[in-house]
């Protein structure tokens, strides 16, 4: 029997955000003023999410652990701080580009913002595989798939609708059709009619016409787009 996985989708989110965001980062000219701005736009809101997300890991998932595996819960906290120190130093090298004003120099730091967007990228795709294959295990030792649910809905009780938007339209963006449509009937199981359909209107504007056709069909007897 599959488990309930803690870490879905928003890892695949996340994912989905490091991996968009590199690609504009390799096809900005940083000289190009506009094509600048909104690569570092884009990186600023990857920082943010990510440590909105480690905060939420530190606050709820690891707790939840830490009597049976304190170790695991230290490592991994650890591996928390050294992901806020790499996003302070690309920060820092974000605040440097803002300062530049020689088309030389932007380049350059252009590039150093690159590198170190690699190494925040390498280490967090690193780290979340690790969550998925040593936390999740321990979760499931410990506890059934609707106390891990429960872990869940704590966290998404804390999340405010600007920030839950921002979440969702990258889980989509991250998740393949049958995920996509699994995630649908969840929320409408769970949430108000209002919630379902902000969330139908979203998943409608990030999917092709194909693959929201796709999606609509899976939906049991259409209920959710009735």
């Amino acid at each position: 029997m599959q488990r309930y996985n803690v870490f879905f989708p928003v890892h695949k989110g996340l994912r989905a955000m490091l991996f968009e965001a590199s690609l504009q980062l390799q096809q900005t000219t940083f000289t190009n003023t506009e094509e600048a701005a909104a690569a570092i736009e884009s990186i600023k809101t990857v920082i943010a999410v990510f440590e909105s997300h480690a905060q939420k890991e530190d606050s709820y998932v690891l707790p939840a652990i830490a009597a049976y595996e304190p170790s695991v819960v230290a490592a991994f906290e650890q591996e928390h701080i050294e992901d806020h120190q790499l996003a302070e130093s690309l920060d820092r090298w974000l605040t440097a580009f803002g300062y530049a004003v020689d088309p030389a120099v932007k380049q350059s730091f252009g590039e150093e913002v690159i590198k170190a967007f690699v190494q925040f990228s390498v280490f967090n795709l690193t780290h979340m595989a690790k969550e998925e294959e040593v936390i999740n295990k321990i979760l499931w030792r410990y506890y059934t798939d609707a106390e891990l649910h429960g872990i869940t809905q704590n966290i998404m009780s804390t999340i405010q609708p600007a920030e839950m938007a921002l979440f969702s339209k990258w889980m989509v963006r991250g998740m393949n059709n049958n995920e996509i449509s699994g995630w649908l009937k969840g929320i409408k199981a769970s949430a108000p009619k209002p919630v379902c359909g902000a969330m139908l209107s979203l998943v409608e504007s990030e999917l092709s016409t194909h693959r929201w056709s796709v999606v609509q069909e899976s939906l049991t007897e259409g209920a959710m787009v009735a």
